[in-house]
């Protein structure tokens, strides 16, 4: 047997160690990710949608950098679901979270959780809007239900808190000193960064609020729709800027003008919440900086609001509307720069997908409509946005049906971890990695829960392809709409009687029953959260 001479073990050693660490560097890092949430921001007030109402550069970056999806949409269009879905990345009726009263299921595992076992570390600031423990997240500042936009409460791990200032910029800070004091360089992370904005009553921040007030927007080609060849769901929502857009709590009227001018019409019946709601948690520092704005808005209604017919009340909510919800975005746009900008000065951007999205879409006049709620296109459809450098060809538009649903499926792989079997959703991989051959999907499904209640949209289910929409109204109505995207995108007509479309309605049904069964909905699951609901 030959003997090495001790030179050449002590050099195998070396090399065979050397190997190891070059096939150590050249395993594929995992990356970080940055998810960014917003609350009932509408795609049309994202500059890269389109810029008839905003600019938004600083969410536009991840459009020029990434990917923009043209067709992405909510399972169930209102916020606490919403967020369930995105977690558990399972229908609604499966994790329980139907609405915002109904309790979410507590055993369903959430992506954070799947996330910290595999060795992320994991935080979540903003709104989450159901559960004061999130499963998963090793550290959190979350607000409490909705939330306030001035000086907000947070729960957090150390017991509650609240913080002078405003919650845009609140919740930026967080995630920054998390950023920057608080992470584990030697972990991979995944931030969730959940704004409160621009969720009703929209308040910007006082300068903001200011310049706002200043502009005039465009108004929506449908804003003064009177819902024919439409079902009864349209006719019989309570959602509309004129007959039921609050004064005082949406459009800041001091309860006090509305009393002296003693007959403001049309009366719109008022919730307990009013101005003084979130005006009274300011600090007299920050009174003053609101109150002449908001008195200048109170002397404008007082002057004009009494000669005005119905279409210059309309016009008038509207421009109100316009001015509080897209100054409140502004600043949502100008923290996401600051965030992004922290990625880039420090080394981060290179190795983190950055999301944007929202939890849903948002009516911005369309219709004569603000709120969600419907499978019509300005509530189920949500903006998305993905930048991965080096993996996602910048400024590239993806058209295909996509879902909140599919999230957490897309995050896991893209982490390399194995996603659990009775998830719903379909990975983004394939579309992110520009391999659309591997995507197959053709149709989503869509079903609300929250009727009778506020806004009082009715149950509905449905399957939207990119061609066609067929919706079914149930509980207290039994109806069907249907309607032609390519040729009615306002979705102002619908065709479901006419025997043009019969084989379309024939063919969709067939489809929509198979997507019932695939998720795993049925009849005996509407009506027994029908009698669930009467319970909350």
């Amino acid at each position: 047997m030959k003997v090495l001479p001790l030179f050449s073990l002590v050099t195998l050693c070396l090399l065979s160690l050397y190997s190891c660490a070059e096939k150590e560097a050249k395993k594929p890092q995992k990356p970080n990710f940055l998810f960014i949430m917003s609350d009932d921001h509408a795609y049309q007030a994202i500059s890269a949608y389109s810029d008839h109402l905003i600019q938004t550069p600083n969410i536009d970056r991840l459009a020029k950098e990434g990917m923009l999806f043209r067709n992405a949409s909510v399972t169930n269009s209102i916020c606490a679901p919403s967020r369930a879905t995105i977690l558990t990345g399972k229908h609604t009726h499966i994790n329980g979270k139907i609405d915002n009263h109904n309790p979410f299921d507590t055993t369903q595992v959430t992506f954070p959780q799947i996330f910290q076992k595999a060795g992320y570390q994991t935080a979540m600031f903003g709104k989450l809007h159901f559960g004061n423990n999130p499963k998963g997240v090793d550290e959190f500042m979350i607000l409490p239900g909705q939330g306030h936009y001035i000086n907000p409460d947070f729960i957090t791990q150390k017991g509650d808190t609240t913080i002078t200032g405003y919650v845009t910029d609140i919740i930026s800070d967080m995630s920054l000193e998390w950023l920057d004091k608080k992470r584990d360089p030697n972990k991979p992370f995944f931030l969730m960064y959940l704004h409160k904005a621009p969720h009703r009553p929209w308040w910007p921040r006082a300068d903001k609020f200011k310049e706002y007030t200043q502009k005039t927007f465009p108004l929506p080609e449908t804003l003064f729709d009177d819902y024919s060849n439409r079902g009864t769901a349209a006719k019989t929502a309570e959602m509309n800027l004129l007959y039921h857009m609050e004064y005082s709590h949406d459009s800041k009227i001091w309860p006090e003008t509305i009393e002296d001018m003693g007959n403001v019409v049309p009366v719109v019946q008022n919730t307990q919440a009013n101005i003084y709601n979130e005006f009274n948690r300011a600090n007299e520092a920050q009174k003053q900086e609101y109150k002449p704005i908001i008195d200048a808005i109170n002397e404008d209604f007082r002057q004009k609001w009494p000669s005005m017919t119905d279409k210059e009340k309309m016009t008038w909510k509207y421009q109100r509307y316009m001015q509080d919800y897209l100054g409140s975005i502004s600043s949502v746009d100008d923290n996401v720069g600051r965030v992004l900008d922290y990625l880039d000065n420090n080394g981060l951007a290179e190795n983190t997908i950055v999301v944007y999205t929202s939890d849903q879409g948002f009516y911005l006049g369309e219709h004569g409509w603000f709120d969600k709620r419907f499978i019509y296109d300005e509530s189920f459809k949500t903006p998305l946005l993905i930048r991965w450098p080096n993996e996602i060809k910048p400024g590239t538009t993806e058209e295909e049906m996509v879902q909140n649903l599919d999230f957490a499926q897309t995050f896991l792989e893209a982490a390399q971890i194995t996603a659990p079997e009775d998830m719903q959703g379909e990975s983004l991989m394939p579309l992110l990695k520009g391999d659309s051959d591997k995507w197959n999907r053709e149709a989503v499904y869509y079903h609300y829960y929250e009727y009778p209640s506020v806004h009082m949209v009715k149950r509905h289910y449905g399957i939207v392809t990119k061609e066609y929409k067929l919706a079914h109204f149930y509980y207290d109505v039994d109806e069907w709409e249907l309607y032609d995207r390519k040729k009615d995108p306002k979705e102002m007509n619908n065709v479901y009687d006419d025997p043009a479309y019969a084989e379309i309605v024939k063919e969709l049904k067939e489809k929509l029953a198979q997507l019932r069964v695939k998720y795993k909905d049925s009849k005996e699951l509407d009506d027994k959260y029908i009698e669930q609901s009467k319970k909350y």
